[in-house]
């Protein structure tokens, strides 16, 4: 007689970040969750407590892994406006690479929440904050090494920054390819 297949919850929010990722919250039901987790819905209440706590573990998952590729940028020793080129390219590069367009989870689930669940608002600020605070160590080391203009505080410069990445997540859901996306990467460094 085989042995059972064991249940791995690390593996079943991973599985569930891409559910919500891919369909977003209101979309997706629990037993699609159920079912891409392969486990029945009583066992997903009993695991993670409901959709809600699951999708809430999801999104901590999702924000743990930005916050990894952040993390890269803030501790490599390239020229800052360089980073900052890689950065923006990254995240648009990224998103278009993905064959579902789905965007960003964080962007995403500040659109579809909005500002009416405060729990989901507050994570999605913070990952803002967090963003913005990279760019704003960015575009200041920059600004000491000549590289960047220094007549605009940094922390304007990141606040800049933080919306065109933002946008930039967004129109990655509807462009065809990258060229509008280069173009907008290319204007705000030239703004730098």
């Amino acid at each position: 007689m085989s042995r059972p297949k064991e249940f791995d919850p690390d593996r079943a929010v991973t599985e569930a970040m891409h559910v919500f990722w891919t369909q977003g919250y209101g979309a997706t039901s629990p037993q699609q969750l159920a079912d891409r987790l392969q486990i029945g819905k009583g066992s997903l209440y009993n695991a993670f407590g409901g959709k809600r706590q699951l999708f809430d573990l999801a999104l901590s998952r999702y924000l743990d892994l930005r916050v990894e590729v952040l993390t890269y940028w803030l501790e490599a020793t390239e020229p800052a406006k360089d980073l900052l080129r890689e950065a923006l390219m990254f995240f648009a590069e990224s998103d278009l690479a993905d064959p579902d367009r789905r965007g960003c989870l964080v962007v995403n689930s500040a659109v579809e929440f909005g500002r009416l669940d405060e729990a989901v608002a507050t994570q999605v600020r913070n990952l803002f904050d967090q963003v913005e605070s990279v760019f704003e160590s960015l575009v200041a080391r920059g600004q000491r090494e000549g590289d960047i203009r220094s007549d605009v505080d940094a922390k304007t410069l990141a606040s800049m920054l933080l919306n065109t990445v933002t946008g930039l997540h967004v129109l990655s859901r509807l462009e065809p390819g990258p060229d509008r996306m280069t173009r907008i990467v290319d204007a705000t460094l030239a703004l730098l």
